[in-house]
């Protein structure tokens, strides 16, 4: 049994796509554990308690989180349906970093970072962080973000359960396109 790709079927679940499975995740994006494995089951017929708590444990960029008595279960963030995973407001570093495809420049430069289909900007603490999110889209790209300019104007930011910053938009005027960590390392 490939855990790698069982991980992905979990997270399309828990972010995306609760019904493939037949479960519904609550207002903070909890499903049942029992349920959760009963719908994998269907297609994974040696999916057990076991195998969820090895995937969660070993998840290197910690997706998804337990309740205290581990009955129940929910992604820590990338959502594009409407959950509120109790995210609290948080004072960001002065500056942080989106990775994104060169493909992409020239709309962001116009629009900013938005969302599209997730309910936050996902933004990184550091330029290589940023450069690996980034490869996933292509050549990457580092835009540099001035949340320190962005706080002073009201503009609230978010830490996951897993250490990623979160924010609901990204005007332009708070963005720097980054020349010098741009190539590929």
């Amino acid at each position: 049994m490939k855990l790698k790709s069982i991980s992905k079927y979990i997270s399309k679940i828990l972010r995306h796509e609760p019904e493939i499975i037949g479960i519904t995740l609550d207002e903070h994006g909890w499903a049942n554990v029992d349920e959760l494995i009963k719908g994998i089951q269907e297609t994974h017929p040696d999916f057990n308690k076991d195998l969820l708590e090895i995937i969660v444990a070993e998840d290197n960029k910690q997706r998804y989180s337990f309740n205290g008595n581990h009955t129940l279960i929910r992604a820590n963030q990338g959502h594009s349906i409407l959950v509120d995973v109790e995210l609290e407001k948080v004072i960001p570093p002065s500056v942080l970093y989106h990775g994104t495809g060169e493909k992409f420049v020239s709309s962001i430069q116009q629009q900013g970072l938005i969302p599209k289909s997730r309910l936050y900007v996902h933004l990184s603490k550091d330029i290589e962080t940023a450069l690996s999110v980034g490869k996933r889209h292509g050549k990457p790209v580092v835009f540099q973000i001035d949340t320190q300019r962005m706080v002073e104007d009201h503009i609230d930011f978010y830490l996951s359960a897993n250490q990623v910053w979160l924010t609901r938009h990204v005007p332009v005027q708070y963005l720097q396109l980054l020349d010098e960590h741009n190539d590929e390392k």
